[in-house]
């Protein structure tokens, strides 16, 4: 059956991708099928429970181009699951008792949706996926079609996700700034936090694309612009344990003999620590909806910060979080090409009501494919025993616990 309106939504927390997926989405069906209706649900599945949307305007159709220069979502995001009944409600999306799922289907069915295009990460799309199992359970025909976006790339089978490479870039230069914090005070302590919950490749590419910015640079080390002081000194990651003590003997050589130690932290390591050091304290864990640890408030920065500062001699540690400037940018060259790519096969798909989340499939090399909601997994952990994350970790003296 002929596809005649389309849903677009986007959800989760907001990456370099959103709008620019929004636009090639539009470009790949004026290309395909001009006459197809084209709506948008505001602020991701708030939208869809609310019936809050509005239909492609002519403007946007001539002037799609224009997202392009833009981060974040121009039609807006959310994070909403739509199995927590009790979170609905609690928000106002749900009248009490209502299934959240049932009022997706019940909106979806009556704004005569036959493809539903959702771009987010492991969980929009794992939402994504049991919205589309709900709605073959109940015979409603619709196509859930799935974009992965997420900056922290750790969606499994896929290899690389929309947005990652920009985010890395991206936090790159905003640490070349904030390392010139390092002239302000002798035997000072740095620590860029950087998103990460689970995984640790936006850490490690982060401090890879620093350290290229570093190689285009040309020092003085006569008046003390020496390479070292900007360098990174320390890489931590979620996958990979900390042996504190250790790093505290090799951080306090490095503040010794440089005068400074720049460490590159996601925000999800040494979570386990920290935890435990909470629960004995009596604390409460603060969770969101998803049941995900709100990372926010564990501030793994400050605790690091915290317990390596004394111990290495900083006279002043530095927090910076990248995460927010990273993830708002609008996309670079290589995830254009990448965002486009996944858009045009995505529109291919839909005009063929495939259900699956489009993306650079493993098992295929990396070459761009549908991929069965069943094979979407969030979480997938960095490999960091990778030749060129070791080869950082050398080049820092840091070694591997």
């Amino acid at each position: 059956m002929a596809i005649r309106r389309v849903g677009i939504l986007t959800a989760g927390g907001i990456a370099p991708c959103l709008s620019a997926s929004i636009a090639y989405l539009i470009e790949a069906y004026m290309q395909l099928m001009p006459e197809i209706e084209i709506l948008f649900y505001r602020y991701g599945y708030g939208g869809v429970l609310k019936g809050d949307f509005f239909f492609i305007a002519e403007e946007m159709r001539k002037n799609w181009q224009n997202l392009l220069a833009f981060g974040g979502s121009a039609i807006g995001n959310s994070r909403i699951k739509l199995t927590n009944q009790e979170d609905c409600e609690r928000r106002g999306f749900i009248q009490p008792g209502q299934d959240p799922q049932v009022v997706a289907t019940e909106r979806l069915r009556a704004d005569a949706i036959d493809v539903l295009h959702t771009i987010g990460g492991d969980d929009t799309n794992s939402v994504a996926a049991q919205l589309a199992a709900h709605l073959d359970r109940n015979d409603y025909g619709l196509a859930v079609i799935g974009l992965p976006k997420t900056i922290d790339n750790d969606v499994s089978p896929i290899t690389q996700t929309l947005g990652a490479d920009t985010a890395a870039e991206e936090g790159a230069k905003f640490f070349a700034n904030i390392a010139n914090e390092c002239t302000t005070c002798p035997h000072m302590l740095i620590v860029h936090e950087i998103m990460g919950r689970n995984c640790g490749w936006l850490t490690y590419a982060t401090a890879r694309a620093y350290r290229k910015i570093l190689d285009g640079r040309k020092f003085l080390p006569s008046i003390g612009l020496y390479r070292n002081r900007w360098d990174v000194h320390g890489v931590y990651i979620p996958e990979m344990p900390i042996n504190f003590g250790d790093e505290a003997d090799r951080l306090s050589r490095i503040m010794s003999e440089v005068g400074n130690v720049n460490l590159f932290v996601s925000e999800g390591a040494g979570v386990s620590t920290i935890l435990r050091e909470m629960e004995k304290s009596g604390q409460s864990i603060p969770m969101d909806a998803f049941g995900h640890v709100k990372l926010d408030r564990l501030n793994v920065g400050n605790w690091i910060g915290s317990c390596l500062g004394d111990k290495i001699g900083a006279q002043k540690v530095l927090v910076q979080k990248s995460g927010y400037f990273a993830r708002s940018a609008a996309p670079n060259d290589f995830d254009l090409q990448l965002i486009r790519e996944t858009a045009q096969l995505a529109v291919q798909c839909a005009l063929q009501k495939k259900s699956g989340v489009v993306g650079r499939d493993e098992a295929l090399g990396g070459r761009i494919a549908l991929i069965d909601f069943a094979r979407i997994r969030g979480g997938k952990p960095f490999d960091y025993k990778n030749s060129d994350f070791l080869k950082i970790l050398a080049d820092l003296g840091q070694p591997i616990c």
